[in-house]
C-alpha cells in the first residue's frame, strides 16, 4: 500500500473532533465551495464484528470494510492485528482500526516541504480496544505539512476546501465525524462521500471489484464538487488574497473493495402461542433486495431451514411452533448468498397489544388493559414500566407520562400513548393584595396599588367600605386612587376574579393626618469617590407630593437624572486636568464637595433639606521628580492611596498654571504611576505640582536636577 497512514487517538462520544495527538492542530475554517452534488447514505446492516457490512453513496456504490491481511488491494495494516501471522477473526485477532475507503495524496509543494492529504471513512475503537460496543465509524480529512507560524494556506480537495493558518507546529489539522460508538448513521454526515474512484476514461482501468490499486496514483472521480484534484495556495493572513499556488496535484491512492456480501438484520422476531398449544413464530427481516434469506433449522421450536419471503430489500417468514416457546428461546437468520454466510441471531418474544389506556385526571387512577400473544395456559406476567404488574387500576396517579410501556415475561413490550377523561383544569382562583401610599395628608392623592395580586385576573373591582366618603378614580383597574378632604382613617375592599373564579376581597386601610406641609428629607450626607454614581434618597420625606432637587453648591452637576423623583442619580464630576502643554493661567482646582438641595411640596406646604456628598480624601505619597539635562529627560513616580484608575497630570512650578510634563498618565491597579517624557525645559523652575482626576493637590515638589 502506497500511503500508510498512522493511527490516532479519538475522542469517543465527540462527533466532530479535531484531534492532536502529536502537535497543536493549525486554526481550520470549512469554506462551503458551493451546492454539494453528492453523499453518502446509508449504513449496511451489522457484520459479525459489530461494525456495518458495508456503506453506500450516492452514486450506488457500496464498498465493504477492508479488516483482512490476504487483499493487497483491500488490507488492514498488520500492526493494527494482535497477530499478523493468523488469519483475522473476531474479537481474538480483529485490527485496531480499518477502513471502507482510503484516499490521498502527497506532493511536494513549490517551497520543498512535503504535503500530504488522507480522506477516509474508518472503523475504529472507541478505547482503542477490540471491545463489543466500542464500535465507531467516521468520516476524516487530514491535511498535514510543514509551515511558518502565522502562515495562511487555502487547501481545495475533492470533499472541499480548507482555510488554514499554521501554528508554531505547522499545518497539522485532522477532523472526525461520527466518532460516537454504535451511532454508524453519524459518518454519513461527514465531508467524505460519494467515495472517490479511479477515472474510468484514464488508462488503466481500476482491477475488478476495486475502486483502485492503493499502490499506484491515478486520477480520480466522485469529488461532489467536480474538485478531483488538491490545490495548495499561500494568502495573505488579513486580506486573504492568493500570494501563490503552492502546488497542484490531481493524482491520488484510493482502496476500497466493492461489497459483494448483503447482510442481513433481524428487524424483529416474535411469537403467538394459542390455547391448544400450537402457534407460529413470526420473523422480519431486512437486507439488499433479490437476496436469500432464510431462518436456520431450529429443533427447539420444532422446524426445519426455511426461506424467508420478499425480494425488495424486507423479508417475512411465519413459522410453526409446537407446543409452549421455552424462555430466552432464539431463531437465526442467514444470507445464503453472501460468502462467508451473513448470520444473525435474535431472541423471540411475544406481541403485547394493549386495548385500552387510559388516565382519569379526576380519580388519579391509570387503566391498562393489555394482553399477550402467548395464550397458553400459564400466559406471561405484564407489568407497565413504572408502575408495576397489571393488577387493576394503578392509583393515586397524580401526573401521568405521555405514553406507557408494557412488557412482558415473554421478552415482548410495546409503548402506547395515554388518553384521558375527567374535568377540564382551569386556573387557579386568584389571590387580591391591596397596599396603598403611605404618610398622606387631607388633600393629597393617594394611590391604591393592587397589582401585587396573583394569578389569571380578568377584573378589580374596589371599593369604599369605611371612613368618610370619598370618590375613587380608575376603581376597575388595578391601581385606583382618591384625593381625601379631611383626616381620618379610610378603609377600601379588592375583590379580584378570573377564569378560576372570584378570590378572597383585600382590605386596605389608610390613615390620612391633617393638613401639613410637606417635611422634605434629603437623607444622610455621603462620601463617594469623583467619578463615581452618586445616588439620593428623599423617600423619608413626609407628605411629599412633588420632589425637586437642585445643586446649590460645588463643582458643577451636569448629569442629574430623576430631579422630580424621590431617587434622583448623578456622577460626581472629576476634577478638571491642566490642558497639555499649557500654560493653564485660568486653571481652577475645585475639591469642594457637591451640596444638592430637596424640596417636596404637598397643598399645605413646601419643605426643604439639604445633603453634602464629599469626595473621597486622597493623598498622593513616595513622589520622586528627577530631571537630567544632559538629554532633557524627566523622570517621576509616586503613589495615591485610592485605586480608582484615575489620570494624574504633573506641572512646572509651585502652582497648577503653568506648563504640563508630557501627558496625564493613569494610577495602575496597585496605585502607582510614573512619567518619563522629554522635556519641556524647567529653565530654572525647581518644584513641580501635581493634581489627579480625583481631587488630590500637591504643590511645589521639589525637582532633583543631574547630568
Amino acid at each position: 500500500m502506497k500511503r500508510r497512514m498512522g493511527r490516532w487517538a479519538i475522542a469517543a462520544g465527540v462527533t466532530v473532533t479535531v484531534i492532536l495527538p502529536l502537535a497543536v492542530p493549525a486554526a481550520a475554517i470549512v469554506v462551503n465551495p458551493g451546492t454539494r452534488q453528492g453523499s453518502l447514505t446509508q449504513a449496511g446492516p451489522l457484520a459479525e464484528h459489530g461494525f456495518p457490512a458495508w456503506y453506500r453513496d450516492s452514486n450506488g456504490l457500496r464498498l465493504e470494510a477492508c479488516t483482512t491481511l490476504e487483499d493487497p488491494l483491500c488490507s488492514t495494516l498488520p500492526d493494527e492485528v494482535p497477530n499478523p501471522d493468523a488469519p483475522v477473526s473476531y474479537p481474538e485477532n480483529f485490527p485496531g482500526e480499518f477502513f471502507y475507503q482510503l484516499a490521498g495524496a502527497e506532493m511536494t509543494l513549490s517551497n520543498g516541504v512535503d504535503f500530504g492529504i488522507g480522506m477516509d471513512l474508518e472503523g475504529a475503537w472507541a478505547a482503542e480496544e477490540v471491545r463489543d460496543g466500542d464500535q465507531m465509524v467516521f468520516g476524516r480529512v487530514r491535511i498535514r505539512f510543514d509551515a511558518n507560524e502565522g502562515d495562511r494556506f487555502r487547501i481545495t480537495h475533492p470533499y472541499g476546501i480548507d482555510d488554514l493558518t499554521a501554528t508554531d507546529r505547522g499545518v497539522n489539522m485532522t477532523e472526525d465525524i461520527g466518532t460516537t460508538p454504535g451511532a454508524f448513521g453519524a459518518a454519513i454526515a461527514s465531508r467524505i462521500g460519494p467515495f472517490l474512484k479511479w477515472d474510468p476514461a484514464v488508462a488503466p482501468a481500476a482491477p475488478a471489484g476495486y475502486t483502485g490499486d492503493p499502490g499506484v496514483d491515478h486520477r480520480v472521480v466522485g469529488s461532489p464538487y467536480a474538485t478531483n484534484f488538491v490545490r495548495v495556495e499561500q494568502l495573505n493572513p488579513a486580506t486573504g488574497a492568493v500570494i501563490a499556488q503552492l502546488g497542484f496535484t490531481d493524482l491520488f491512492s484510493v482502496q476500497g473493495r466493492y461489497a459483494t456480501n448483503a447482510g442481513v438484520d433481524i428487524d424483529q422476531a416474535t411469537y403467538t402461542v394459542g390455547a391448544d398449544g400450537n402457534g407460529v413464530v413470526e420473523v422480519y427481516a431486512s437486507s439488499e433486495p433479490g437476496q436469500s434469506i432464510e431462518v436456520s433449522a431450529n429443533a427447539t421450536l420444532g422446524f426445519r431451514t426455511t426461506k424467508l419471503r420478499g425480494g425488495n430489500g424486507r423479508y417475512y417468514g411465519r413459522f410453526p411452533v409446537t407446543g409452549p416457546v421455552p424462555p430466552g428461546a432464539t431463531i437465526e437468520v442467514v444470507n445464503s448468498g453472501d460468502r462467508p454466510i451473513a448470520r444473525k441471531s435474535r431472541k423471540v418474544v411475544d406481541v403485547i397489544r394493549v386495548s385500552e389506556a387510559r388516565y382519569d385526571s379526576d380519580a388519579g387512577t391509570l387503566t391498562v388493559v393489555a394482553s399477550s400473544s402467548d395464550a397458553d395456559s400459564t400466559p406471561p406476567a405484564l407489568s407497565v414500566t413504572g408502575f408495576g404488574p397489571i393488577n387493576g387500576p394503578f392509583t393515586g396517579v397524580s401526573a401521568p407520562p405521555a405514553a406507557i410501556t408494557v412488557t412482558s415475561t415473554g421478552g415482548g413490550s410495546t409503548t402506547v400513548p395515554l388518553t384521558g377523561t375527567g374535568q377540564v383544569f382551569l386556573p387557579d382562583i386568584p389571590v387580591a393584595s391591596a397596599v396603598a401610599t403611605a404618610g398622606a395628608v387631607a388633600g393629597q392623592r393617594v394611590t391604591l396599588d393592587g397589582s401585587g395580586s396573583t394569578g389569571a385576573i380578568d377584573s378589580y373591582a374596589w371599593s369604599q367600605v369605611g371612613g368618610p366618603n370619598v370618590p375613587l378614580a380608575d376603581a376597575t383597574l388595578a391601581k385606583a386612587s382618591f384625593t381625601p378632604t379631611a383626616p381620618g382613617t379610610y378603609s377600601f375592599r379588592l375583590a379580584v376574579s378570573g377564569p378560576g373564579g372570584a378570590g378572597l376581597p383585600a382590605t386596605v386601610t389608610v390613615v390620612i393626618a391633617g393638613t401639613a406641609p410637606a417635611r422634605a428629607d434629603a437623607g444622610a450626607d455621603q462620601t463617594v469617590v469623583r467619578g463615581r454614581a452618586v445616588t439620593l434618597d428623599g423617600s423619608a420625606s413626609t407628605g411629599a407630593e412633588t420632589y425637586s432637587w437642585r445643586q446649590v453648591s460645588g463643582p458643577a452637576v451636569n448629569n442629574l437624572v430623576g430631579a422630580t423623583s424621590a431617587k434622583p442619580t448623578f456622577s460626581y464630576p472629576a476634577q478638571a486636568m491642566p490642558a497639555v502643554p499649557g500654560p493653564n493661567t485660568g486653571f481652577v482646582y475645585n475639591n469642594d464637595p457637591v451640596v444638592m438641595e430637596l424640596t417636596v411640596t404637598n397643598p399645605a406646604g413646601t419643605g426643604t433639606a439639604r445633603v453634602t456628598v464629599r469626595p473621597q480624601a486622597e493623598a498622593l505619597g513616595g513622589l520622586t521628580v528627577r530631571y537630567r539635562t544632559g538629554n532633557n529627560e524627566w523622570r517621576i513616580s509616586g503613589t495615591s492611596n485610592l485605586l480608582a484608575g484615575q489620570r494624574v497630570t504633573a506641572v512646572l512650578g509651585s502652582t497648577l498654571t503653568g506648563r504640563v510634563i508630557g501627558s496625564p498618565v493613569t494610577v495602575d491597579a496597585a496605585g502607582a504611576f510614573s512619567i518619563r517624557v522629554t522635556g519641556p525645559n524647567p529653565a530654572g523652575v525647581n518644584t513641580i505640582s501635581f493634581v489627579t482626576s480625583t481631587g488630590a493637590q500637591v504643590l511645589g515638589t521639589p525637582v532633583n536636577v543631574t547630568n
